[in-house]
């Protein structure tokens, strides 16, 4: 008798199975990739954080000055009150640059830049004198915004002399001290590059009665600091016109005068 057929053999054994399809992701295995993620973004973010902050690599080991002409390096870096190895991240530049102004006066400006991955570079610019100020026998330097930022004890040279008079007592108390020597500093930054190689000295008897001495016994009536620009323009041409006279007068730069010979 013959035996059944290959047919009727799959039909007793049900459809052939192919190979086995792969598990389907489902909510468990989000999660686990969720999870994942989550912890390698808390290792990168502590891997960071221990870096900066905790490492010894990103810290504080060279301190640069650059700019000084009076001031020495190693005053800024100790105005700068920075601790070696202090962690760069941590260093508050604004914090720095303010204290730098405040504990050297003579300081103008100055810029506290990282360098990674151990300084930190101190950019200094020094104010420069325009004038000086008699002091108990010696001399506040003062700049072109009329700031006294230090005392010295000989002028520096080719500095003007800044001399406050006493032809009206009340100037001071009216102006105030600052408010005056203000005044004259900005008439030097007015004055022609000639005339102020020659200057002497700046009275300033108040806030408009301002004057120069020259050398070889020349003087300028200024009178106030306002109208500076034409009142070099001005004093220029008129001591063309007469290059012997002595005196100039200025303080009306529309009606000028000059006398003496």
């Amino acid at each position: 008798m013959a035996g059944p057929t290959t047919a009727e053999r799959g039909k007793r054994q049900g459809p052939v199975s192919g190979p086995p399809r792969p598990p389907r992701l489902g909510r468990l295995s989000r999660s686990r990739r969720l999870i994942i993620s989550s912890a390698v973004v808390a290792l990168l973010v502590g891997g960071t954080i221990w870096l900066l902050y905790g490492s010894s690599w990103l810290r504080v080991r060279h301190i640069s000055v650059s700019g000084t002409r009076v001031l020495t390096p190693a005053q800024v870096r100790e105005a700068a009150g920075i601790t070696p190895g202090t962690p760069l991240v941590s260093l508050d530049t604004g914090a720095i640059e303010a204290r730098l102004r405040q504990k050297l006066p003579r300081i103008d400006s100055v810029s506290a830049v990282r360098s990674w991955p151990h300084g930190i570079g101190l950019k200094v610019t020094e104010r420069a004198p325009v004038l000086v100020l008699g002091n108990g026998g010696k001399f506040d330097e003062v700049d072109r915004s009329g700031v006294r930022f230090a005392t010295v004890t000989k002028p520096p040279k080719g500095v003007p002399e800044a001399e406050l008079t006493a032809g009206r007592p009340d100037a001071r108390l009216r102006f105030g001290t600052e408010r005056l020597l203000r005044a004259a500093a900005q008439v030097t930054q007015d004055l022609p590059a000639a005339v102020t190689r020659d200057l002497r000295r700046v009275k300033v008897g108040s806030y408009d009665s301002i004057s120069l001495e020259l050398g070889h016994g020349r003087t300028v009536l200024w009178g106030s600091e306002e109208k500076g620009r034409v009142k070099a323009v001005t004093l220029t041409a008129l001591m063309k016109a007469a290059p012997r006279a002595r005196h100039f007068d200025v303080s009306v730069p529309s009606a000028p005068a000059s006398a003496g010979s």
